[in-house]
């Protein structure tokens, strides 16, 4: 293959679409910044949407040179240095509400919520994400010390032994949703680890790329 094949090819690999990531926790800063390292391909633009503030207890925000009382989303966008012609992010500072659902507009919806019952609102921008077209990908109890056996399919394989896929199906979200995790949740008495994470986080970059190339294809 000669050089101007191999930069025609290399001309076409980059950042396409948007995916939209709601929830920047621990886990979702993680997945965060995966995306923004993704090269030769993944979004273009990466929506991020949390209402919460950093504090003390956020310790991953605070080792990556956070500031106390800056918005979540604020420092995500602030660790991005691309030039803007080649990806952005979105920094949308506030909770997601059947108020401000149109703010999702992603090719992928990345769903990491975390404190409290987020299954109702989870589920409303699942289905408002699927009118649009978009695919939708989020968790379903991710606790575990380490190494565990991360289980990632449709929501419609799972056997009737997870409450959070329970929940999501008693509202209405039967298919075409992707799940992935541990499954372990609070009631098994593990905590959730850095390591742990990691995993996850990795498994939902790989996965939301996938369904990203599915989508752009």
């Amino acid at each position: 293959m000669s050089e101007d094949e191999i930069e025609k090819i290399e001309n076409t690999r980059i950042p396409k679409g948007r995916i939209d990531l709601v929830g920047v926790g621990r886990l979702g800063l993680r997945i965060g910044i995966n995306l923004m390292q993704v090269h030769r391909g993944g979004p273009k633009i990466i929506g991020a949407f949390d209402g919460q503030e950093i504090d003390g207890g956020d310790v991953i925000f605070n080792i990556y040179g956070a500031e106390i009382g800056e918005k979540k989303t604020d420092f995500l966008k602030r660790l991005c240095t691309h030039n803007e012609n080649f990806r952005t992010i979105e920094s949308h500072p506030e909770y997601i509400t059947q108020d401000n659902i149109d703010l999702i507009k992603g090719d992928v919806i990345i769903l990491v919520l975390a404190g409290g019952n987020t299954i109702p609102i989870a589920a409303e921008i699942i289905k408002h994400a699927h009118k649009r077209g978009a695919k939708t990908i989020g968790t379903a109890g991710i606790f575990g010390i380490g190494n565990e056996n991360i289980t990632i399919k449709d929501i419609s394989e799972f056997e009737d032994d997870n409450p959070a896929v329970e929940e999501l199906r008693k509202m209405g979200i039967n298919d075409n949703h992707l799940i992935v995790t541990t499954n372990k949740l609070i009631r098994d008495e593990e905590p959730i680890t850095p390591y742990t994470l990691d995993e996850v986080a990795n498994a939902i970059t790989m996965n939301s790329l996938k369904l990203l190339n599915d989508k752009n294809d």
